[in-house]
């Protein structure tokens, strides 16, 4: 059984995924909508197997208003990647400093003046 953040990283793992999310940024739209970009390279049931994953992941979900299916971006999923990630990268840039303060103390005094 896949945790949430493995799932929300494995969707984010395939283009088609991601621009679906892109276009979800900019607000609701239908399976229709989400899917006509694709349309030209992937027929409509690839679209929905990509959104089904992103459903899965918590990425999406769709609302029901009479026969019209919005769907909307859920930004919970995306936030806990952020903070995993955010993690690691305050881990980073204190490596990089303390590596940077090192090296400062080894180049002092090994600069000439031309």
């Amino acid at each position: 059984m896949q945790d949430n953040l493995s799932r929300t990283f494995a969707a984010l793992a395939d283009p088609t995924r991601r621009a679906i999310l892109a276009q979800l940024s900019r607000g609701e739209a239908t399976v229709s909508d989400l899917a006509q970009p694709f349309l030209k390279n992937m027929s409509l049931p690839a679209v929905t197997k990509h959104l089904k994953v992103l459903e899965k992941a918590g990425l999406v979900s769709k609302g029901r208003h009479a026969q019209w299916r919005p769907c909307t971006l859920n930004t919970e999923p995306l936030r806990d990647a952020v903070g995993w990630m955010e993690q690691y990268r305050i881990a980073w840039e204190e490596q990089l400093d303390r590596l940077d303060a090192y090296l400062q103390t080894k180049t002092k005094g090994t600069h000439h003046d031309l």
